[in-house]
């Protein structure tokens, strides 16, 4: 079968899923290199503003931009949505780690926007 050339709505659309895929990969790997007795840090919630998020969100079906704090993220700084179906799974993915949250919310929310920074794609000419 002969396929069509994708068009460019297509190709920018594989890629940022690609490059979901790589920030993923990149945020497991950072969390098994010093994860074992790490917990979350009470009033952090860096990692529910810092990434950029594709997948859809309850209350936010376009994902949300870098920095961007997520509508389900309470005033508690805590996840209204943990333990849900809907939660997207590359926030379950997501595990602290003393390497990514470091002693304080400003180490963590620094480490994930320098990850963020470093795995967006190029820009498509």
């Amino acid at each position: 079968m002969i396929r069509s050339q994708p068009n460019s709505s297509d190709l920018t659309k594989r890629d940022e899923e690609a490059w979901e895929n790589v920030v993923f990969a990149l945020f497991c790997i950072a969390m098994t290199i010093d994860s074992s007795s790490h917990a979350c840090r009470e009033g952090c919630g860096a990692c529910c503003i810092a990434p950029s998020i594709s997948s859809p969100i309850p209350g936010m079906p376009d994902g949300k931009r870098a920095g961007e704090r997520c509508v389900q993220l309470g005033d508690d700084l805590r996840c209204g949505i943990f333990g849900d179906p809907r939660r997207p799974a590359c926030c379950g993915g997501l595990q602290p780690s003393t390497e990514m949250c470091g002693q304080t919310r400003e180490y963590a929310l620094t480490w994930i926007e320098r990850l963020e920074m470093a795995t967006q794609p190029a820009q498509l000419s």
